[in-house]
Formats: structure tokens, sequence, C-alpha cells
């Protein structure tokens, strides 16, 4: 393929948050160098960017095969350049650049000034910290860290991503104050941990008084944060998240399991005792909070009791979201070096389907408590008829929705509304504007 004039490029973003924070970063760059700039789209470009995900198997298969579809069309140029980067070519750069040849260029994850060049671009150093928004408007995501200084035996990112390193509080600021300036009205905190924030660049944990500056820049409306570590959980984010208005009464905290011997195995640095003390501690600090958490099934010598453990457990939380994993063996990991992936697939999965058979009746009983019930809602998008939002308590694309029915005025995405709960099911609430 020939073309004249302003080169078109196609970033697509595979996996998590962060890694979109990184595309949105890229598209910043390679927008001030005169590149017409597109996301995960279906319309021509003469330059693909493919930022991937290498976390789990299912992820890593999903990004392998978006790459080989990309390539296919590089053979028959109709694109004219492919770049990969992200989680994926950071771990396996070797392996990719021999079994996929047609690639222009594998690159890692910290590698974005040399992927910038090789296209023929500059990196403009005075651009750190402003994106190209690929969200809604009204909310965006912000990385306090990256890297990770945990050691949970099944987890791979420390491997990929290295040594937890945060950004300091001045820079989030200014981040923060410039995405607030393009109209974002809720910011999300995400990191593969927020607890472990500062530690490594202030020598203690600094999330409160980054969450307590944060929260005082005008005009924003909610501060949510994602992925708190549960051990040794800093309780003065707690102080914070009650003194605050704007910080959302919301925590992601992923406990994973709750067997004193799986937690070991696991090398979550938490015992069951603990867990539950912790979850008793949020109920009665802030009874409103809605807790998200995930849970990993299947891990090497979970047995029945093991798991039984972990069902009573749920049954007593009364998570408000909740997710269930199971275990994929990851290479070079502890658990692949120390113990023998044997529990069958059937049992993973027989075992997840029974924790989220127990957490849509408890999603269910939830929900229906809040039948008659007012929340200030955001509006996200309208879909058909119908508007679709978000109370405080719900993070997009992974918690609950609001579906509000039509009315005679018009909404505005991105604006809040008092919405009156009509109707409920096992993860949505149906309401009316008051």
């Amino acid at each position: 393929m020939k073309t004249k004039g302003i080169k078109r490029v196609n970033v697509i973003t595979l996996g998590c948050s962060k890694n979109l924070v990184d595309s949105e970063s890229l598209m910043r760059q390679l927008e001030s160098n005169g590149y017409r700039v597109s996301h995960d789209s279906n319309k021509p470009a003469e330059i693909v960017i493919i930022n991937t995900c290498g976390f789990i198997n299912d992820a890593k298969q999903e990004s392998i095969e978006t790459i080989l579809q990309f390539e296919d069309l590089r053979t028959k140029n109709k694109i004219e350049k492919l770049f990969v980067f992200g989680c994926l070519s950071e771990r396996y750069k070797e392996d990719l650049e021999k079994e996929i040849p047609t690639v222009d260029k594998f690159f890692g994850v910290y590698n974005l000034k040399e992927l910038i060049e090789s296209i023929g671009g500059h990196y403009k150093e005075e651009l750190v910290g402003e994106r190209s928004l690929t969200t809604p408007k009204h909310y965006a995501y912000l990385k306090i860290s990256e890297g990770c200084d945990r050691t949970c035996s099944f987890c791979a990112i420390p491997l990929i991503k290295g040594k937890h390193h945060s950004r300091t509080i001045e820079d989030l600021v200014r981040e923060a104050e410039f995405l607030i300036n393009k109209g974002v009205k809720e910011i999300i905190l995400i990191a593969q941990d927020l607890s472990y924030y500062g530690i490594d660049i202030y020598n203690k944990p600094k999330l409160a008084e980054l969450i307590d500056k944060l929260s005082d820049i005008k005009g924003l409306k909610w501060l949510r944060l994602h992925y708190m570590f549960p051990a040794k959980f800093p309780k003065d984010v707690i102080d914070v998240m009650k003194a605050k208005s704007n910080i959302c009464k919301y925590m992601d905290i992923p406990v994973q399991h709750v067997s004193d011997k799986l937690l070991k195995d696991m090398r979550r640095g938490i015992s069951k005792e603990q867990t539950y003390d912790l979850i008793n501690y949020f109920r009665k600090e802030i009874p409103e909070m809605t807790l998200r958490t995930t849970l990993l099934v299947g891990h090497p010598g979970e047995t029945d009791e093991d798991f039984n453990e972990l069902i009573e457990f749920v049954k007593f939380a009364k998570f408000d979201r909740l997710g269930v994993f199971t275990y994929s063996e990851e290479e070079n990991t502890y658990s692949a070096k120390n113990f023998k992936d044997e529990i069958p697939f059937s049992i993973k999965q027989s075992r997840m389907d029974e924790i989220m058979d127990v957490q849509r009746e408890i999603s269910n009983e939830l929900n229906t408590n809040k039948i008659g019930k007012s929340f200030k809602v955001i509006i996200d998008r309208k879909e058909g008829d119908y508007y679709v939002g978000r109370t405080e308590f719900d993070s997009p694309d992974v918690d609950n929705e609001v579906i509000v029915k039509p009315e005679e005025k018009k909404l505005r995405v991105g604006s809040f509304y008092n919405v009156k709960i009509k109707s409920a099911d096992d993860f949505d609430l149906i309401g009316e504007v008051e």
C-alpha cells in the first residue's frame, strides 16, 4: 500500500485499563507528530500498533490471535507497518520475533520512546502526563504506579513489569488537572497495587495523602480506587474516604482466597482471621461502602475443604461485586516452580460456577433492597430508547449498571441525575429520573 500525505495509525488495545492508559499516552504523542490516530478502529490505516496483554493464558491467546490477524493484512500489503508492544512482547519478545517475523518490530512495556521513533516520530518529554482519551469524556483512568513488589505465587506481573515504582504526587495532581480540564468528572485510580503507593519514593505509604490532594481539585466529582491489596491495608485511606464526599465509597480489594493453607501457598501475607477482620472493619467504618473482590479457585493443593471455606466466606462477606478466575499455570512463577497443576479444569470450572451461583443470589438480594430508593447516577451512554448509567458504587465496564427508562426530556451523557429504582435483576437496576 502506497499513500501520500498524513499517515493514519490504528492503535489496538488488549487487556486491562492500565494498558488503555499506555495506549492513550502513545496516541497523544503520535497526534503531536502529525499522525491521524484512531483507536480499535475497523477503518483502513497505514500503520497498526497492537498493545498486548500477557497476564493469563486466555489473554495471551487473544493477543496472539490479534497479531496474526493483522500480520495477515501486513503480508497482503493492506497495511504498511505493524508494530507490537505491551506485556506479551515484554515477556516473549525473542519467541515472537522468531515465530512472526513479518511484524516490523516488537517492543516491551517501557519502550514508548523507541516505538514512536521507529515509525518516524519524535518523543516529546513535555507531553508526559497528557493523553488522548478513549473512554467517554466524563471519566478517565489515572495510573499512579507501575510494577509490583508483592510475591504472590500465581502472578506473573512482577516478571513482566518489574519492581513497584510510584509516580510523584505532584505529577499525578498535574495529570488529574489536565484530565479535569478536558471535561473529566470521574477519575479512577489504577495500579497493580494502589496500597503500596509511595513506599518506594517516600519511604512510607502515601495513598491517603494522594487521594486527599486529588479530591481537592476543583471540578472532580468522583474519585474511585481500584486494586487495593488486603495485607497490611493502609487504614488512613478510610479516614480520608470518610472525610471527602467526592471519594466514592467503593473498595476494590482482591482477597483471592480465605483458607489459611491456600493463603500461605499463594504467598498473600494475610491470614483467614485477618481477612474476616478486614471485611468487618470496612463494614463498621463505612456501612454503605460497596466492596468488590476477585477470587482464585483451583490453585494447586486446593481441597474440597479449602473450597468450602471460601464458599462460607462469600456467604458471610456478601460482596456487592465479585469475580472469579480459575487458576492457570504461568511459567516461572512461584506456583509453577513449586506446585503441580493437578486439579482438572472441570473441577476448577465447577467451583467457579458454584461461587457465581451463590454470588448471584447475594447480588439479587442486595439489588432488590435498592428498589424504591434514589441514587445519584452518572449517564454513560444511550442505547436505543434507554440511557445507561452508574451509581458511585459501580465502576465502568466491570460493575452493575442503571438502566434509565425513556423520559420526555433528553438526558445528557456525562451528567448526573437523581434516579429512583423501580425494579432490579441479578446485576442491574432499572429506574426513572425523579
